[in-house]
């Protein structure tokens, strides 16, 4: 019934998120209360699903809901599911990845994997040799999450150490609201708390590590280093059509489930647009590069061109 009044007034007030988080703490409130009836080898899969899907919500109400009120979509995206990261910290951090000039260069991209030419030739070889296994499908969604966690705390303990502690508040909130999680979740549901890091939590972000694993590459023009990864269900309902990462970069405001119809109407410039930076789905990502590096983590000096990252390609469905 597209175009009806009914269907206008359901997306309006951002119906088809609603229902997405309403099916994700209720999930995860279930798998939890229930986790002792259930056998490891199906929490294991359950957890990653809800955690990987809480993140894609939590990305949803960075940059989308924008009839919501912000407090809303604050108290909405806020409850640390994946414990790793406070929230705070990841809407900042995210919407400086959203400068797109600057996107996959070292120390601007807060979500790059690269590093600068001169810090890769200092690393000793065993440390190359894990970052280029990071660069597999198979290094990116197991060791993947360690990489970036690890990373994060360096930058947030430097930060410190250099005497800014903007930050500090942050951190403040994320252990009292991880803390009064991890109260339910061990005193009312009964779950270990280990069954809840391993079974739950980490899988929940090694699966989410398929969706960013190329979803970026270096490129000498900006408009070419975002992806398109044509994906239909289950990963396009997972992802909340964020595998369509090139539409969401030029609209970042546009709702998860208006992106198909901006990429069914303007497929063919957006894969001029960004080079033919293009996958038919996952799996033919995994089919190249579940055991071959998909780029070499290093991005050369100097090359970065700016002055086309304000360009945005106008659809029917972004209006």
């Amino acid at each position: 019934m597209a175009g009806t009044g009914v269907e206008s007034l359901w997306e309006r007030y951002e119906g088809p998120t609603w229902v997405v988080a309403a099916s994700v703490y209720g999930w995860w409130g279930l798998l939890v209360w229930f986790h002792a009836h259930i056998p490891w080898w199906l929490i294991v899969p359950a957890g990653a699903i809800v955690i990987a899907w809480h993140n894609s919500l939590q990305h949803e109400t960075i940059h989308a809901m924008v009839r919501v009120p912000r407090a809303v979509r604050f108290a909405l995206g806020a409850p640390p599911l994946g414990l790793a990261i406070p929230y705070p910290l990841y809407f900042r951090s995210h919407r400086r990845h959203h400068r797109d000039a600057w996107l996959t260069t070292p120390g601007e991209d807060p979500e790059s994997f690269y590093r600068g030419e001169g810090e890769w030739q200092r690393y000793p070889q065993a440390i190359r040799a894990i970052y280029l296994f990071n660069q597999t499908l198979l290094g990116r969604m197991t060791i993947g999450p360690l990489l970036c966690l690890s990373s994060f705390l360096k930058r947030e303990i430097l930060r410190v150490v250099a005497g800014d502690r903007s930050n500090v508040p942050a951190w403040g909130w994320h252990a009292v609201s991880v803390s009064l999680l991890l109260l339910w979740v061990r005193e009312f549901a009964g779950m270990p708390l280990w069954q809840y890091a391993l079974l739950v939590v980490y899988p929940g972000l090694c699966l989410g590590m398929l969706r960013s694993f190329y979803e970026h590459r270096y490129a000498d023009r900006p408009e070419h280093r975002t992806a398109i990864v044509e994906s239909g269900f289950p990963f396009n309902l997972l992802f909340l059509n964020n595998n369509l990462h090139l539409i969401h970069h030029l609209s970042p405001t546009l709702p998860w489930y208006r992106i198909p119809a901006a990429w069914r109407e303007s497929r063919t410039e957006l894969l001029e647009y960004n080079g033919g930076f293009y996958f038919t789905g996952y799996s033919q990502i995994a089919a190249k590069h579940a055991f071959r590096t998909a780029f070499i983590p290093v991005q050369p000096h100097g090359e970065t061109i700016v002055g086309t990252d304000d360009r945005r390609i106008q659809t029917a469905s972004a209006s």
